[in-house]
């Protein structure tokens, strides 16, 4: 079974995740189980097939690798990729720094996206995205990824969109 779970303030998202869930695999009835987080369930003994990074332990302690059919897809849709990372593990925000100008302390605010994962295999198939895209990235911290750069997140901006 492949469970999806999500936060009940997305249903557009959740929406969204049960189409594509139906779109591979037809045949099947996407389960949508309400709690604190939205479960979108569905049923299929080949999702392994379509997920050879599933395994025993935690992701963050064991290889994750995209195998070749896998990067001939994210080559050919890296804004897709990008859009489900930074979905599901990553916000857009209003971040601010300040700078002394001619002896006063001027407030900036900027947009910002941040990704954090604990796994460096996952953290290299976004940067990999990124760099295809030419977008601009820095990394504040070990587990963190920031877009900051104005054009940057404009290029974001333009296929990640709101969670909705």
């Amino acid at each position: 079974m492949l469970s999806i779970a999500n936060d009940p303030k997305y249903p557009l998202l959740n929406e969204e995740i049960a189409a594509i869930m139906r779109r591979v695999k037809p045949t099947g009835s996407p389960c949508m189980r309400n709690g604190p987080a939205i479960r979108i369930e569905v049923r299929w003994k080949h999702w392994p097939c379509l997920f050879p990074q599933h395994g025993p332990g935690r992701k963050h302690l064991r290889k994750i690798e995209l195998v070749d059919w896998q990067l001939e897809i994210v080559r050919k849709y890296p804004e897709r990729l990008l859009r489900g990372l930074f979905h599901s593990d990553g916000c857009r925000f209003t971040n601010w720094t300040e700078k002394p100008i001619g002896g006063v302390i001027k407030r900036y605010e900027y947009q910002r996206y941040m990704f954090s994962n604990e796994s460096e295999d996952i953290i290299g198939i976004l940067t990999a995205a990124l760099d295809q895209l030419g977008i601009a990235w820095r990394r504040p911290r070990r587990n963190a990824i920031a877009v900051s750069r104005k054009e940057a997140v404009a290029a974001l901006d333009g296929f990640v969109g709101e969670k909705g």
